[in-house]
């Protein structure tokens, strides 16, 4: 695979995210400091006929409008050594991860990412263009919820090296691939989208495909064959209808998006959520969770040790303040002679001394007011961090 890129465009590579049949992605920067996700082609996938045909896809896919749930398309070069499409850089794991790592999703939860995931493909279908490609991997599920990635890729999986003759790189694809792709034809209509989007929904129900098997081959044959059900085990009943009117074999007897979207609402009014409160449900049960601040005394714990150690001891010499002779009504002035001696006295033979007159009284220095000594070493630690920001 090869060193990773320094550069791919005008983009600055930081790291990889992952890679598969199709190339690497990477996650790099504008020249203005935006976040993008890269994907940089196989060398194996290029021919002359799929790099036009990309170039012409990727035009397209910078029309998408009337969705949020298609990650933004924002440049390509698609006759690079190597060729590569950068898009939105979207934070979160993918339905993939999420699923095997938490476990399938509540049912009312997969009627809400239907709906929005019909919502997206509808309006990439509105365009002219197909995903080809619709499996978990490529739904990312972030802060806003569902985001499909991965447009105009199938250009380069269409190409003299294609899908089904990639053996070990492409059963994530096949396992989502409607009959009339698992065939041959690339020539494919809307329906296959769906189909795909009914095995993405049936994988977040339930954590498997509607055909498995140990080799490639295997998976496209079991998706070819009419008589061959796909594995529904584990759906729940509600979604029954809707899964399988996606996926049925014959594109022209699939649902169209717009009825999955409308038995998706339904399924979502019968469990008595509202489109808006499921969606809030998804997003903050599959969003990335912020991560939990690193608190100071984690980052320098002997250095923490000592500051609560200096904020205790200022404590207790505040303490010890409050009861001096520097107290609050304490009278600085007052002859302390008598107790210092130890000598016992009688008040009643001490005479009481008249007060002298206002002009003859002794000015006593004004004392400027002491601060505290806990805000004194808040102040002294104020200044440290000040200088010292690496603390």
């Amino acid at each position: 695979m090869g060193d990773m890129p320094e550069k791919i465009g005008r983009y600055t590579v930081v790291e990889m995210l992952g890679c598969g049949g199709m190339g690497e992605v990477y996650r790099a920067y504008s020249p203005a400091g935006d976040p993008v996700a890269v994907k940089l082609i196989r060398s194996d996938k290029l021919d002359p006929v799929a790099r036009a045909r990309f170039e012409k896809e990727a035009e397209i896919a910078r029309t998408i409008i009337g969705t949020n749930r298609v990650a933004r398309f924002l440049d390509a070069d698609p006759y690079a050594d190597r060729p590569w499409l950068a898009m939105d850089y979207v934070p979160g794991r993918t339905l993939l991860d999420y699923v095997n790592q938490e476990g399938p999703l509540p049912s009312v939860l997969v009627a809400s990412l239907g709906a929005l995931l019909s919502e997206g493909l509808a309006a990439v279908h509105a365009v002219g263009l197909l995903h080809r490609d619709l499996k978990p991997q490529n739904i990312i599920l972030g802060d806003y919820g569902p985001i499909i990635i991965d447009f105009g890729l199938a250009a380069f999986a269409d190409s003299g090296h294609g899908t089904l003759s990639n053996p070990g790189t492409v059963i994530g694809t096949v396992r989502c691939m409607p009959p009339e792709q698992a065939a041959g034809q690339t020539k494919v209509t809307p329906a296959a989208d769906i189909y795909a989007l009914g095995t993405v929904l049936l994988f977040a129900a339930t954590g498997h495909y509607p055909y498995d098997g140990l080799e490639w081959a295997v998976i496209a044959d079991l998706v070819r064959r009419p008589d061959v059900a796909p594995d529904l085990s584990g759906l729940p009943q509600e979604l029954s209808l809707l899964v399988t009117g996606m996926m049925a074999h014959s594109p022209a007897d699939r649902l169209s998006l717009d009825t999955a979207a409308s038995m998706c609402t339904d399924l979502m009014a019968a469990a008595k959520v509202i489109p808006v409160q499921a969606r809030n449900m998804l997003v903050d049960r599959t969003a990335p969770k912020p991560l939990r601040p690193v608190l100071l005394e984690q980052v320098l714990t002997p250095q923490w040790e000592a500051i609560q150690e200096r904020l205790r001891q200022a404590a207790l010499q505040d303490e010890d303040d409050e009861d001096g002779p520097l107290a609050d009504g304490a009278d600085v002035g007052a002859d302390t002679s008598a107790a210092q001696s130890g000598d016992d006295v009688d008040e009643a033979d001490v005479p009481s001394p008249s007060p002298p007159p206002e002009a003859d009284r002794p000015t006593a220095p004004r004392r400027t007011p002491r601060k505290p000594a806990s805000e004194r070493v808040a102040d002294e630690l104020r200044e440290r961090y000040a200088v010292h920001s690496s603390l």
